[in-house]
């Protein structure tokens, strides 16, 4: 679940996940899927990061690996040009991730 400052919920641990990167040695723990559009506003594009930044698909979705939630934080930045920037930070203190 989204709030106003923290993302929550509980994370299954996911093994041989081979969708999220070619380094085998990232393609098992625990992720988080971000859905992020802005419905009925052309030109806007949107990025998402815990780490790196992270392309969305065409579809807004992006997917993060959860490797530290007490330090990691996952930014969102909305920008459209001709606009300022609008940018929201969310702690993952509040999620549980579950081991393997």
């Amino acid at each position: 679940m989204i709030g106003k400052n923290s993302i929550s919920g509980t994370l299954k641990y996911v093994e041989d996940y081979d969708g999220f990167s070619g380094d085998t040695s990232l393609n098992s723990g625990n992720y988080l899927v971000i859905h992020a559009e802005v419905p009925d506003v052309e030109g806007v594009t949107i990025s998402v990061k815990v780490t790196n930044p992270v392309t969305l698909d065409d579809d807004g979705i992006a997917v993060l690996r959860i490797a530290d939630k007490s330090t990691q934080t996952v930014t969102v930045v909305a920008r459209k040009e001709g606009y300022s920037d609008v940018t929201k930070v969310f702690t993952l203190t509040d999620l549980v991730c579950e081991a393997e």
